[in-house]
Parts: structure tokens; C-alpha cells; sequence
């Protein structure tokens, strides 16, 4: 039996970049945006928009980690309940946030339109199954909320009603919020990189930062690979992954984890039709739940965190393992369906699950999204350009807090204790 490649299928299904910039960093721009994934790309692009010259420093590929190698949601919502929202953090914060999602959704719609991506855009709805019969009450209370205060597009879908949304007998009910939709991640990314380079970004993969110093007067210097470019501002992108001292802020801010996922070989029309007759992208209420959705050519796409752990080589194969199972588990007529793609990589979640974004001592940032990151990068990408030019409003998250999280030095050493405790709930509720 052929083994499935350890590539994300979004990354192997499309085309290269072939607008990187020549030899090594140099010269002066007006901003230097540290990261090539989806926030890095689409501030650059709306930088040059704005009329600023713009250098992109990408320590590998562009979107060749996290916006490359998610599930290709692109929903509305919050991690968190609205309702958990609006009893921590006030009813007008709460309808804030949720609605900055769903502006997320329709600007990677506009981008997309805008600069004719071909990347399978589609308004398919997201859904959440109710994997317990107790968790659709709490579903129902949701739904209640949304429709009342924040969102008129959601839809309640009743236990009985289930099959006729997804064919399988482990969920009673779920609640459909209409406007989200899914897209083909690594076609959007090599178009919003093609899009950026041709509006005038210089672009520099394999261009590690390895330093940053601020200059004598305004600006800083950045040292990349082997080359330095000096800037008057610069934006860090790249959530809390690089070691460096100017990095360890957000570190201590930020948890890495693995998130796992699966692509299946084309399934046959008829198997389509009866398992996803709607074709949208699904979640699932447990708090180690599972995500999946269909490709335009009929693979499954079928994620989670199936383990807390860190994403390479071994952790992404065991993943796979647990994955395959669940999936068959979910849809018994999968069992002899062949799977293709076996992939991992690091979503950086803060401890509340809300993005952050602002300045911390001269640097400006934008991260942290948690699980919905399609959607807010490339929308944080284009507010971050309008608030690094004065614009304060442009940031939605400008006024939430960010402490560091306690004992987090930036290697996640509690991720199993937190899988066990998460694993607990899921049995206890």
C-alpha cells in the first residue's frame, strides 16, 4: 500500500511562486513585514496600496506554514461562545468581535475578487454538530443569542433534521451560520503573493530574521539571511515563533499546538451526495473535535487536534493514525477509502482564543488567531496597514489586554497535561 505523502494536499495542489525577490535583503523601505503567511502577504499588499515601499521577510517559503496548512475554513464566529463573550467581556465588545469575523470573511472575499484569485471561494455555511444530545441545548441557547442580537444568518438544524445536512449517526443537531465559507488556501496564498509582488513588495524567502536594533534616530535595522534592511517601521507576523530577544514577548503569550489533518483520495459523486449533500464546512461540539469539509475535486479534508502535541514528522504520522479512525468511525462507508495527505503545523492560540494585534515598544504585531486564522489574517493584514498609518479605529482588538501567560517561558511543556484535561471534559460533558 502507497504511504500518504507528508505534504499538506493544499501546498502540493498549487502552483509556485515565482515572484520572490533576487539575492539577499537590502537597501531602506518604509515598513519591513517579518512573515510571508496570510497576515504578512495582505499587509503588504495594502501597504503598497497605500503607497508604502514594503519588504516581506519569509524564513522559508511563502505560506508555507500555518496559512498553508489548515483546513481551509473560512468562517464567521468566535472560538468562544457569544454568549461566554458577553458575560466576560460586555455585550458591546462581544458584538464587536464577532462581527470583526464576520468582516474577516468578506474581505477575503473582496481580496479574492479584487485580484482575480482562483483559489474555489465559495459561501458554503459552516456547521456545528452537536455531538452529545445535551450539547444541542446549549446549541439551541446559542443560536437563541445570535439571532437576536449579532448574526440574522444562522439557522437552528433540529435533531431529526440532521441527515439531510450530513449522513452520519453520531450528531443531534447543529446550528448553521450561513455566511461562512471555504476556499483552496494554497491557491489564495501564491495569488495574494503573486498580487503583492506585483503591486511592488520586494518579497525575500529563505530570509530568516535573526536581528532587530533600533536605529539612533527613528526606524530599525533588521537582519535577515545575510542581509540587512532598514526600516521605518516594521510588523511582526509570524506569531510567537522566532527565538530572538525582540520575539520572547509574545512567546510568553502565546501557545503553539498541533493541529492535524487529513486528505482522502476523490470520492465518488454518489458517496458525496448521500454523506455531504450541502457541502459545507463542518466542526464538531467536542472540545477535541473534529473539523472537515470537501475540496472542489471530492477529497475530504478531515482535521483536529488529535493529539496536543507539537507538529513533525512522527507526531503528524501518529495524528494521522488517530484521524483515519475517528473519520471511520464517522462514516462507516470510508473505511476503504485510501488517504493521500497526512499533515500537520502549529496554530498559535492565546489563552482566551481572541487574536491581538497592536505596538509593544515600537514593534507592531498582529497574531494569535487561534483556530480562525484563513479568515483574520488576511483581514488584520489590511487593518494593520490603515492603524500603522495613524488610524486607530482600523484595530478591533486595540483595547483587549494582553498578559503573558503564567509559567510560559514560549516551549509549551503543560500541552499534555491540558490534552488530558481537555480529553476529561469531553467525557464529563
Amino acid at each position: 500500500m502507497t504511504r500518504p505523502s507528508p505534504l499538506s494536499y493544499w501546498l502540493a495542489s498549487a502552483p509556485a511562486f515565482d515572484g520572490a525577490a533576487a539575492g539577499a535583503p537590502e537597501g531602506e523601505v518604509e515598513v519591513a513585514v517579518i512573515g510571508g503567511g496570510f497576515t504578512g502577504l495582505s499587509a503588504a499588499l495594502a501597504l503598497r496600496e497605500q503607497g508604502a515601499s514594503v519588504a516581506v521577510l519569509e524564513a522559508g517559503q511563502v505560506i508555507g506554514e500555518a496559512s498553508g496548512r489548515n483546513g481551509g475554513q473560512c468562517n464567521n464566529g468566535t472560538h468562544q461562545d457569544y454568549g461566554a463573550l458577553v458575560a466576560s467581556l460586555g455585550r458591546d465588545k462581544a458584538q464587536r468581535f464577532y462581527r470583526a469575523h464576520v468582516d474577516a470573511v468578506n474581505t477575503v472575499e473582496r481580496v479574492t475578487a479584487h485580484h482575480g484569485i482562483d483559489c474555489s471561494f465559495r459561501r458554503c455555511g459552516r456547521l456545528k454538530l452537536a455531538a452529545k444530545p445535551e450539547h444541542f441545548a446549549k446549541i439551541e441557547s446559542a443560536y437563541a443569542l445570535l439571532k437576536a442580537e449579532v448574526d440574522p444568518h444562522v439557522e437552528l438544524i433540529a435533531p431529526g433534521d440532521i441527515g439531510s445536512e450530513v449522513a452520519s449517526s453520531q450528531y443531534h443537531g447543529g446550528l448553521l451560520q450561513t455566511t461562512s465559507a471555504q476556499l483552496h488556501p494554497g491557491r489564495f496564498g501564491m495569488g495574494l503573493a503573486r498580487a503583492a509582488a506585483a503591486a511592488g513588495a520586494a518579497i525575500y524567502e529563505n530570509s530568516p530574521v535573526t536581528g532587530l536594533e533600533r536605529a539612533a534616530g527613528r526606524g530599525w535595522t533588521v537582519t535577515a539571511g545575510s542581509g540587512h534592511i532598514r526600516a521605518r517601521q516594521v510588523l511582526v507576523a509570524t506569531g510567537g515563533a522566532p527565538p530572538q530577544a525582540p520575539f520572547r514577548w509574545f512567546q510568553r503569550r502565546l501557545v503553539a499546538v498541533g493541529s492535524f489533518i487529513i486528505a482522502t483520495e476523490p470520492l465518488a459523486l454518489a458517496l458525496v451526495e448521500r454523506l455531504f449533500p450541502n457541502r459545507r464546512n463542518y466542526v464538531t461540539s467536542r472540545v477535541m473535535g473534529n473539523f472537515f469539509r470537501l475540496t472542489q475535486d471530492d477529497r475530504l479534508i478531515f482535521g483536529g487536534r488529535a493529539r496536543f502535541a507539537i507538529s513533525d514528522s512522527r507526531s503528524d504520522a501518529k495524528s494521522g493514525t488517530i484521524l483515519v479512525a475517528a473519520m471511520r468511525r464517522m462514516f462507516p462507508e470510508l473505511a476503504d477509502t485510501r488517504v493521500d495527505h497526512v499533515w500537520g503545523g502549529m496554530v498559535d492560540l492565546t489563552a482566551d482564543r481572541l487574536p491581538r494585534a497592536g505596538e509593544h515598544e515600537g514593534l507592531f504585531y498582529a497574531m494569535g488567531y487561534s483556530g480562525h486564522g484563513v479568515q483574520m489574517s488576511v483581514h488584520m493584514g489590511g487593518q494593520m496597514a490603515r492603524y500603522m498609518g495613524g488610524d486607530i479605529a482600523a484595530n478591533p482588538w486595540e483595547d483587549l489586554a494582553w498578559p503573558a501567560i503564567p509559567g510560559h517561558l514560549g516551549k509549551p511543556w503543560f500541552l499534555p497535561a491540558v490534552g488530558a484535561w481537555y480529553k476529561l471534559q469531553d467525557i464529563l460533558h
